[in-house]
């Protein structure tokens, strides 16, 4: 057994180093096959479809924010792995009360780095762990300022429209690639904004995601007649995931933006 303090200051003991693990967390899931953890993971979302042919094989115990019980049971895991925000209090409540749960935060980039770091501590995974951090440094600080005092929004839902805010991985991205974000200033991580919110901020770019709203090339042309002056793009919404997804983060900005 080992016992260790989660991103959440929870104490979590678990039968280490755990040789079943389910995963709430579709960017984490990915990063732990990337890790060699194939065939420890046993559980994962139905959102989990990363690594493509790999995330599969491992049993669907629900979603992000609702799950199966008794298919979670029925696995016996060693460790359950969740996100703070992509999961819910109620959940690991829930889930804690059978089995150990380790609880990561991710709100930065650097945050996203600790967590990989962590992921290798508590699997046993160390060493791998520390050379995709490597990896993914030595990426980023390829990226130019690419967007260098340019003010961006970047949009997740429709009816409402809500944006990224305050205290976000992905605002955090955005403030890594040199743009500013006008919108960190209103209230709530995803506040929701209005078509004259867009028009007020003298916005250079508008950056539509393709999820969790499904933005399409009609919502760009929309947004193009709202606000003709600002760059709006469609966005690969999946490239903003952290952990090993940020190693395809670079090359995916460079090509769209350089």
């Amino acid at each position: 057994m080992r016992t260790v303090t989660d991103h959440l200051g929870r104490q979590v003991s678990f039968s280490y180093p755990p040789k079943k693990i389910v995963s709430f967390v579709p960017a984490i899931t990915n990063t732990m096959f990337h890790l060699g953890l194939e065939k420890e993971i046993v559980g994962r979302t139905r959102f989990c479809k990363y690594p493509e042919g790999k995330a599969e094989k491992a049993l669907n115990v629900g979603g992000t924010k609702d799950f199966k019980l008794e298919r979670v049971k029925a696995l016996e895991p060693d460790l359950i792995i969740c996100e703070k925000e992509e999961n819910t209090r109620e959940m690991v409540e829930e889930l804690e009360t059978h089995f150990p749960v380790f609880c990561f935060e991710v709100q930065t980039v650097e945050d996203a780095l600790d967590m990989i770091v962590d992921l290798g501590d508590i699997t046993d995974r160390k060493v791998q762990a520390g050379q995709l951090r490597q990896k993914i440094v030595a990426a980023f600080d390829t990226l130019p300022k690419l967007f260098s005092g340019k003010r961006a929004a970047y949009v997740i839902w429709q009816n409402p429209y809500m944006v990224v805010g305050k205290d976000t991985y992905i605002n955090s991205v955005l403030e890594t690639i040199g743009l500013t974000n006008p919108f960190v200033k209103k209230e709530g991580r995803y506040p929701t904004v209005t078509e004259d919110d867009f028009k007020n901020e003298q916005l250079d770019y508008i950056f539509l995601a393709t999820e969790p709203f499904p933005f399409r090339d009609e919502h760009v042309n929309h947004f193009h007649k709202m606000n003709p002056n600002a760059n709006t793009q469609l966005i690969d919404g999946e490239k903003f995931w952290y952990g090993v997804t940020m190693l395809e983060l670079v090359p995916y900005l460079k090509n769209k933006f350089s």
